[in-house]
């Protein structure tokens, strides 16, 4: 069950039970083709930007039976990575594992873009089990590199640009995740599989 809220003048932000709620909501948004100007969906939230009629929208929505959809396979991007993070101890230790078991549970693994947020083109990935949460660190740190690989929660993240973060950092790739003056500025937007591989 859905729970719907004005966002200022001309916007709706749709709380959602969980991940797989806020994607069935989305596609049900692009399927009835609803004019919005934005459209941004995250871990339990799904923002609509730009609506004509914002009330009668939210009565729209509230009345939707939402099934839980079946995401098309995106296209397949590679990361090469090299797993010298200085947080990967950490990670054993909370999964009771060595350091090379969680590096490769990790290039095991398939992910798929979830959302983006935070910060531009940092993609929240899902693929880990669901015993493999990972903690966020007690103390973030006033800036990570660009290209630090981490781990929070449920979710895998790749650092695009320098930023203060509490991710817990197990490799780096020096692959560029955000390009502004490029045509599609993000790599790997919603829907992208990646795959981490030894770098």
């Amino acid at each position: 069950m859905v729970t719907v809220r004005r966002a200022g003048r001309d916007a709706l932000l749709v709380d959602c039970a969980g991940l797989e709620e806020a994607t069935a909501l989305h596609a049900e948004v692009r399927r009835r083709g609803l004019a919005v100007r934005d459209l941004v969906p995250a871990a339990a939230t799904v923002l609509l930007d730009g609506l004509a009629d914002p009330a009668g929208t939210a009565e729209q929505i509230g009345a939707w039976r939402l099934e839980a959809v079946e995401t098309p396979p995106g296209r397949l991007v590679e990361l090469p990575t090299t797993y010298d993070g200085p947080d990967l101890g950490a990670v054993a230790d909370q999964w009771g594992l060595t350091e090379e078991d969680v590096v490769e549970l990790h290039l095991a693994t398939e992910f798929r873009v979830a959302f983006c947020g935070f910060a531009p083109g940092f993609a929240y990935c899902t693929g880990l089990p669901e015993d493999r949460t990972v903690a966020r660190r007690s103390d973030p740190r006033a800036s990570v590199p660009a290209g630090s690989v981490g781990l929070a929660g449920p979710w895998t993240a790749v650092y695009p640009t320098a930023s203060p973060g509490g991710w817990q950092l197990i490799g780096r790739t020096e692959v560029r995740l955000w390009d502004a003056g490029s045509e599609q500025p993000a790599l790997l937007p919603p829907g992208t599989r990646v795959r981490f591989v030894r770098g």
